[in-house]
């Protein structure tokens, strides 16, 4: 009933004018409705995105716990463990730089100073 009113509407305003209209349609309607798709996407997908960094966020709380009860079993072996490994990490990134020199504790190179 509206859509025929607007048609009716504006075929005869369009005639006033000399113009022939041959085909109305209202397109509004499938935008507006295109909008409200596209926000419940939006809300959908922020609500998906929330529930993903909840699970994130209980992993890293349970793999917490189990690197604590870790840490508690085994005594301080792992961290020491993984000081070991970073030093040799290191110890391997400064040996293939040109730019560091290793200087030995307790010796003066500098002008034979006396420490």
């Amino acid at each position: 009933i509206v859509s025929q009113k607007v048609s009716d509407s504006l075929t005869e305003r369009a005639g006033q004018f000399g113009l022939i209209l041959d085909d109305i349609s209202i397109t509004h309607n499938q935008v507006a409705q295109q909008d409200a798709e596209k926000a419940r996407f939006v809300v959908e997908k922020a609500e998906q995105q929330k529930k993903a960094a909840i699970i994130t966020a209980e992993g890293d709380a349970q793999a917490a716990v189990l690197l604590a009860k870790s840490f508690g079993a085994a005594g301080e072996g792992l961290v020491e463990l993984r000081r070991i490994e970073a030093a040799e990490d290191i110890a391997y990134q400064l040996a293939k730089s040109r730019n560091v020199t290793y200087l030995p504790p307790g010796q003066s190179v500098l002008l034979n100073l006396p420490t």
